[in-house]
Parts: structure tokens; sequence; C-alpha cells
């Protein structure tokens, strides 16, 4: 294990930096934002009970003087439900058909349980050329730094219903730590349906990961989730990304109660990877590590 810079323990330590985090990236998948609408093979539909909690816990962070930015999927799985399709279609039209549908749903599902909470939501769609290109990028970075400023809640998704496969960011988790190196975040949070990293077949989770390679790298595997189009080897993609940047990143179970407020008190919750010490900052990051580090 110690070879492997891996540890089964729930690194303490390693996790006390985290409780200090003013600036939080927080990535939820499309497999906890969404529940089958009825029996089996139903319609997938928008967890708005999930939603609810979500949103309670968000505001708590922002109420104990934290920022955080959400980077949501779900757009074109609430299109389904929407739509009563049981599969996530194959063809981009068809997706992006989806997302056009979801995404104003979806939104609108956000506003109504930040209000709750004394919070907007703030819709920012991103494509590709919008964190390659300098001047949009900026002008993105600004637009997030000022949302923060007045205390509304960014809401980030990729723009599906414009972007082509030869520019897509490939899934969210990769665009949830762009947008964390962007804003130059000290932590990154993927809630997903699984505890963390699994480590063997008996679901053993690592509790502290400080390098990410190549036999990291093996015990990661993809999706087979209709909603979904990621799974933990784009995770750990997105992790190296974070780390790189010098942020803290970590990999749980977005179905566990009340997980954020656990993870940002420094509790065993999932699975943290190390942040490298030498941090890319915000401008820094459009000429480092789009080149160096990303492509």
């Amino acid at each position: 294990m110690v070879k492997m810079n891996l540890s089964l323990f729930s690194g303490h330590m390693e996790r006390e930096k985290i409780k200090k985090a003013k600036r939080i990236v927080i990535k939820v998948g499309a497999s906890v934002l969404t529940r089958a609408g009825g029996g089996r093979g139903s319609p997938l539909r928008l967890d708005e009970r999930w939603i609810k909690n979500f949103a309670r816990q968000v505001a708590a962070l922002f109420k104990e003087g934290r920022q955080v930015i959400i980077v949501s999927s779900g757009a074109i799985a609430a299109g389904m439900g929407l739509l009563g399709m049981k599969k996530r279609p194959k063809s981009l039209p068809e997706q992006q058909a989806c997302a056009a549908l979801g995404q104003g749903y979806l939104m609108k599902t956000y506003e109504e349980h930040f209000k709750k909470n004394g919070f907007h939501a703030a819709q920012i769609l991103l494509t590709w050329e919008d964190i390659r290109e300098k001047r949009r990028y900026l002008n993105a970075e600004n637009t997030l730094h000022v949302l923060l400023s007045k205390k509304a809640v960014p809401v980030i998704n990729e723009n599906d219903t414009v972007s082509v496969d030869e520019i897509k960011f490939g899934d969210n988790d990769k665009l949830s730590a762009l947008v964390a190196s962007l804003v130059s975040a000290d932590l990154l949070i993927m809630l997903t349906d699984v505890e963390g990293l699994y480590i063997d077949d008996k679901k053993t989770v690592a509790g502290v990961v400080k390098d990410i390679h190549a036999d990291i790298e093996k015990m990661a595997a993809g999706t087979d989730k209709e909603c979904s189009r990621g799974g933990m080897k784009t995770k750990l993609d997105a992790a190296k990304i974070a780390v790189k940047s010098g942020i803290d990143c970590v990999i749980a179970n977005g179905r566990e109660k009340d997980i954020l407020l656990k993870i940002v008190n420094g509790e065993k919750a999932g699975t943290l990877f190390q942040a490298y010490k030498n941090k890319i900052t915000g401008r820094d990051f459009y000429d480092k590590a789009i080149n160096r580090v990303i492509l």
C-alpha cells in the first residue's frame, strides 16, 4: 500500500487542511441527481428530495463564510425524464434536444430550493471554446467572481445544446476540474453514486491517495449508467487536473447523509486526493494548464 502512495485510513491529518477551504467547487453527477420515476424500467426524473437536502448543505457552507460553485450534470437526464425516455439517446441531436428541454427544468428546480435557503441559483453554460480562448476564459472567470461576491450560487454545465463531439469537454468531471483551476479553488468535491475509489473486489475504499499513477488508474472503471457518460476513470482524470493545480479533491457518495458537511468538517468520507504543492492559479492556469496539464 505504501509503495502505491495510497492509504486505507481516514487520513485525519491530511483532511485537516480541508476544514480551512474557503472556495469549493462541487461536481454533481446525474447518478445522484436523478431517480427512477416509478417501478423498474421507468423513465428517470430529477430527485427533488435530494436537491432539497443538497441546497440546504450548500447554504450552510455559504453561511460559514465559504464560497461554493456547482458544476451540475443532469440536463440530458432531466430532458429524458420529461420525454419519457428510458435510455440515453446515442445521437448528438437527440442528446442536445434532451439537454435543451432539461436544462431549464434543472435550473428551475435548483432555484426553487436555493431560494428557500436565502440564495439564488445563477446559470452558466460553458463550451470548450470558453475555456480555451483567453478573452472568453477571463470573462467567465470575472463573472464567477462577481456572482460569488453577490452570494449567488453559480451552477455551471456544459452547453450541450450547441457543443459538438469534436469540441466537447467529454464529461462534467473534467469541466469541474477546469473550473476549480479557473477560480483558484481550495477544494474540488465530486459527488457520485459510489463511496470513493475502490481498491479491490470487496469494495474497500481508499482513504487518501497521494499520487495518481498507472496502478491507481487501473482500479478505475467506466460507467454503464443510462443517464451518465462518465465513470471513475473520468473522475481520476479530473482529480489529476485538480491536484496538479494545487487543489485537493474528494470523490464521495452524494447519497450519504450530509456528505458535504462531513467532508468540509474533515470527517472520513470518500477518497481524498492530495494536492501537489505547486499551485497553478487563475490566469497562470490559462497559460500553463491548458497546454501542459490538460491536453
